[in-house]
């Protein structure tokens, strides 16, 4: 099936309308007989601006010499010279000839002919043609060299590879390429431009210019890097603002080439990526010299970027800076000498063959004068020194691959014959160096070379190329020296100029955008307790509760946890205190209970006293739950021991005024019950019940709705506040108006003792200590309504402690002096004394 379509296009391409070969040739200088012969397609002319209207390609004669492709094919014919001379780095194929068959592939129609011009000796189906039967019977090539560009190897690439004909390309690097299964014996020694676009990247995003204009070629080598940058370039945060196809330069599309220029200026992109081969470019650029374009940063790639074909244009050195990927710089030993001997060859005998001059009638297929070139006497630059050297790994390449197949060795080979399906197996299998430079292809036919960064540099209009960096594709690594690079822009006084759409925003704000590019935004600061981040940069998130942030941050942060710790020295101080407080209230209790029989004792109560200590002690002892983090127990103690040890204080202090008032003022007016009341133990069931239903309110109230640990994340925003829930419910109010009745009773019966013998009068004492009570605790409920910091934690504790410190100071410490320091005010007859001069001052 290969073979009848190999012989379809052959006749389409091959035979004009009247039957003959469709262009003439000159056929000098393009073979060499040899053992084992090597194909060679190198574009000698320009034909881009010609066209036919036959299927048939257009004569190559009838375009401009290219004197790049004059050199690529010098280089291939000085390798094989090299290797057959044995002068070469390498010694390879001892006793073999070298031979090649040169083709001027001037167009993708050229480069196919010359394809099926390789493969008809393949083919079984291929006709002899009169005359021809030389070329029938000579020995096919078993490898090609070539072509240039990625249009022009598509085809032969698959063509090639039905036959499974080896082919290494110097030029063309189209990922598409790489399709083992579409091009299975396709190598190239140029890196795929996989590699450029990702080296561009890299290039972009090291001088973060993300609003950038994109220019591709109207061919395969431009539309797909174009495909392919803009692929990958959102991934990056790069926004491509204008994207053009240069077309071919014709009348048609002179207006085309304008409106670009203009799509360029209106985005307003000071970043130019341009992915074109040099031919298409060299038509585009006038165009944009035209508009006086400068100030610009022109991103080449390494067709264009080191190609004197765009550098000589008059005045492209106005158009701004120009950074380029560019072929790893490699030189050929030997080969300008090479050159220069061909030069002077042609020059001392016009129009005499070098080598052996080309047979058989299809000679258009070796159509050039290569001492018409050659006499030219064209300039060798750095770009053709590269390339050239990309021509000549590939034949060493084969020639490898032809030394292992051949089964050689450093003294003769032992085949005579190998086919080119047999030698792509060993050319998947080389590996070797030419200098310093390795050689071998991975699964893709890749070569594993990077590439140079460049920077045009002016001298007025001379011209030069600065190496200002590398690229390294395994792994992704771009090195750029910035200060090796000149820029061309006098306003822009940065370093480096800007290709932005919107300048980046602070840290802490918010991208809205505007329109439909990321790279176009607005900045907004994110509210507090929100942050953004580099990858969502278009969202302020929320923090989660346990952090906080301030407007415009990019990062929460940690709350600070409110708490009384223990190590605290506020904490250490209140412990201090209340060791003072349990310390007081015990030696008080030991005064009283040595001296529980004598009058004081009795006045103040009696062994109610005590009660009333151990009801103090253990409301001190409340104070404990305040400290350190809270815990259920805690939380389930710390007010309901509080108000029940107190409410049992405030009780007998009561009671014991209620009963002084009435024994001294109203003895004669009270009922029987009472005196059942005062004989039946009445005083300590009612000091019972009075504690009993502040316990049972606080029961109730911590079964129905129980305190727990919590955290206030609401007070503060910054801070977390380690309390106990519920601190403020109804129950706890039920139970402050509780505690507020009877403190009221408290105040009331003792204030109506106020004129009581002095042994009896309570209502300084009691109204002191109320007073002081309820001042410490209104000062820490305004505190707390305002505050939760650990000073309003401490100031509950106080409140405690000072209640305590209050009715020890203001009841039971006056007794205490008169026990200890005046006991002559503690005997009988000084109280009965008090109570006669009491009851004649009332007569």
């Amino acid at each position: 099936m290969s073979g009848a379509l190999l012989l379809v296009l052959g006749c389409l391409v091959l035979q004009s309308a009247d039957g003959k070969l469709d262009y003439i040739s000159k056929g000098q200088g393009m073979q060499l007989q040899g053992d084992i012969s090597i194909a060679g397609l190198f574009p000698l002319h320009y034909t881009d601006g010609f066209t036919s209207n036959l299927p048939a390609l257009v004569p190559c004669d009838v375009g401009s010499p290219n004197k790049h492709g004059f050199h690529l094919m010098q280089a291939m014919r000085f390798t094989v010279e090299e290797i057959n001379n044995g002068t070469g780095p390498l010694s390879l194929l001892p006793g073999v000839k070298l031979g090649y068959q040169m083709y001027d592939v001037c167009s993708a129609p050229a480069s196919v002919l010359a394809t099926l011009d390789l493969l008809v000796p393949l083919s079984p189906y291929a006709p002899v043609a009169e005359g021809n039967a030389q070329a029938n019977n000579s020995q096919a090539a078993v490898a090609v060299i070539g072509p240039d560009s990625s249009t022009n190897t598509f085809t032969p690439a698959s063509f090639l590879g039905a036959y499974l004909m080896p082919e290494i390309s110097y030029e063309a690097s189209s990922q598409l390429l790489t399709n083992r299964f579409l091009y299975p014996s396709f190598f190239r020694t140029i890196p795929s431009d996989k590699n450029q676009v990702a080296a561009i990247i890299q290039l972009l995003v090291h001088f973060q210019w993300t609003w950038v204009a994109l220019l591709g070629s109207d061919n395969d080598y431009g539309l797909g890097g174009m495909q392919s940058l803009s692929q990958q370039a959102s991934e990056h945060g790069i926004c491509i603002a204008y994207q053009g196809i240069i077309p071919p330069l014709k009348d048609s599309t002179v207006g085309t080439m304008r409106s670009m220029v203009d799509g360029i200026l209106k985005t307003k992109v000071n970043a130019i990526v341009v992915f074109s081969s040099k031919s298409k470019l060299s038509a585009f650029f006038p165009f944009v010299i035209e508009r006086n374009v400068t100030h610009k940063v022109w991103i080449g790639t390494e067709d264009w970027s080191a190609a004197t074909l765009i550098s000589g244009i008059p005045g492209i050195h106005t158009i701004g800076t120009v950074i380029g990927i560019a072929l790893k710089h490699s030189s050929i030993s030997g080969f300008e000498v090479f050159e220069r001997r061909l030069v002077a060859a042609a020059l001392q005998q016009s129009g005499a063959q070098s080598g052996s001059g080309s047979t058989g009638q299809n000679v258009c297929l070796q159509s050039t004068d290569l001492h018409g070139l050659a006499r030219q006497n064209v300039s060798l630059d750095g770009y053709d020194t590269t390339s050239a050297f990309n021509v000549y790994k590939a034949v060493y390449a084969v020639a490898h691959a032809l030394h292992r197949a051949l089964g050689c060795d450093s003294v003769a080979c032992q085949k005579n014959t190998v086919y080119p399906w047999e030698l792509l197996s060993d050319l998947k299998q080389v590996d070797f160096s030419i200098g310093n430079e390795s050689v071998y292809f991975d699964s893709n036919g890749d070569p594993p070379t990077g590439y140079d960064i460049v920077s045009w540099v002016w001298s007025g209009t001379d011209w030069s190329l600065k190496l200002v960096g590398t690229f390294s594709p395994d792994p992704v690594t771009l090195t750029i020296a910035d200060n090796k690079i000149q820029w061309h822009d006098v306003r822009n006084l940065k370093p480096v100029p800007e290709s932005i759409c919107s300048p980046p925003c602070s840290a802490g704000y918010k991208k809205v955008l505007r329109g439909q590019h990321i790279c176009c935004f607005d900045c907004f600061i994110c509210p507090a307790d929100t942050f953004v981040t580099p990858k969502d940069p278009t969202t302020c998130q929320r923090c989660v509760p346990e952090q906080w942030a301030p407007p415009g941050s990019s990062r929460c942060l940690d709350r600070t946890v409110l708490l009384l710790a223990w190590d605290d020295p506020l904490a250490i101080a209140l412990l201090v205190f209340l060791a003072a407080c349990l310390l007081a209230t015990s030696g008080c209790a030991t005064v009283l209970l040595l001296n529980l029989n004598t009058p004081v004792a009795k006045s103040a109560g009696g062994r109610t006293c005590l009660l009333m200590l151990a009801a103090l002690s253990v409301a001190a002892m409340s104070s404990l739950c305040y400290f350190g983090r809270p815990s259920p127990l805690a939380c389930l103690l710390k007010y309901p021991l509080f108000i029940f040890s107190f409410t049992v204080c405030l009780a007998c202090i009561t009671v014991r005024a209620l009963q002084v008032v009435c024994i001294f003022k109203f003895a004669s007016k009270l009922p029987p019950a009472y005196d059942k009341w005062a004989k039946n133990r009445g005083p300590e069931f009612t000091i019972l019940l009075a504690s009993l239903t502040i316990l049972l309110i606080s029961v109730v109230r911590v079964s129905l709705n129980p305190p727990r640990p919590s955290r206030d994340l609401t007070f503060y925003q910054e801070s977390i506040v380690l309390e106990c829930s519920n601190t403020l419910s109804p129950g706890a109010g039920v139970e402050l108006a509780y505690v507020a009745l009877l403190s009221v009773l408290c105040f009331c019966f003792s204030y109506m003792g106020k004129d009581l013998p002095a042994n009896y009068n309570e209502a300084k004492c009691v109204t002191f200590s109320l007073m002081v009570y309820m001042i410490s605790w209104m000062s820490f409920f305004t505190l707390y309504l305002v505050s939760r910091s650990p000073f309003v934690m401490a100031a509950n504790v106080f409140a405690i402690l000072f209640s305590v410190l209050a009715f020890l100071a203001g009841y039971f410490l006056p007794k205490v002096y008169i026990i200890v320091l005046k006991p002559q005010l503690n005997t009988t007859a000084h109280f009965q004394n008090c109570i006669q001069m009491y009851t004649m001052s009332k007569q």
